[in-house]
């Protein structure tokens, strides 16, 4: 099985590098090589439980954890690889592609239930070096120091209106999606005039644009009642 997982893990590698900025491509033949590489891995693998993406790292880093996590939903799959308690690697498949890394974690929404097994260490070393998470800040637990503070200044309910744009032009068509400790909290299409609206708290937030050739673009943003209406730039 190592063998096979060498080889697997030199092609996702060249996958990965190969994604300009994230652009995806169906192949049906990549999908089947993730697919089976995967399913070798969990093969007769013990299973640990089902978690949400928070729970999964809270349990893996308690107990430090070597496993492979898997999600299947509709449309999508999921796979985190676990390393000595540290979510180490993941794949995001979709009829689109796949995406790997950083550019997976991205689209976990936080509803999912992962299914954890235990995998030897050696194999997820191969298959972390196919999609390395770079990022940790995408995959969080929750702490007392993200509770919010309410009584201070900061603290509020509004309306935040996003407006991407290239230049000077809006785009519409455009995918925006809202994170908050590595949770998505909403969702939207740009309108002609390049743009959407949430409400959400006051305070920080990542979003993420996806285009309609699936390009993947990220922009950190500070809402609060002075700066309710922010251009994001494409």
């Amino acid at each position: 099985m190592a063998a096979r997982l060498q080889y697997y893990e030199k092609n996702m590698s060249r996958q990965a590098a190969s994604q300009p900025m994230i652009s995806r491509q169906v192949s049906r033949d990549s999908y089947m090589k993730i697919k089976d590489m995967m399913e070798t891995l969990l093969k007769n693998s013990p299973e640990l439980g089902t978690f949400t993406v928070t729970d999964l790292v809270r349990y893996a880093r308690s107990n430090n954890v070597n496993g492979l996590a898997e999600f299947h939903g509709d449309e999508k799959e999921l796979y985190l690889a676990v390393i000595d308690g540290e979510p180490e690697g993941a794949i995001y498949i979709d009829p689109k592609g796949e995406l790997f890394g950083d550019n997976a974690v991205m689209l976990i929404t936080g509803k999912e239930q992962f299914t954890l097994r235990d995998v030897q260490k050696e194999f997820l070393d191969a298959v972390v070096m196919g999609c390395r998470i770079f990022n940790k800040s995408h995959i969080r637990t929750n702490t007392s120091a993200e509770i919010p503070e309410f009584g201070t200044r900061s603290a509020g309910l509004g309306k935040l209106t996003l407006i991407v744009r290239s230049g000077d032009k809006p785009q519409n068509g455009i995918r925006v999606s809202i994170r908050k400790n590595g949770q998505i909290l909403g969702s939207d299409v740009t309108t002609d005039d390049g743009s959407v609206g949430f409400r959400v708290m006051y305070g920080n937030y990542d979003c993420v644009l996806q285009d309609r050739n699936q390009m993947i673009t990220t922009r950190r943003i500070i809402f609060d009642a002075g700066n309710p209406e922010i251009i994001l730039g494409l």
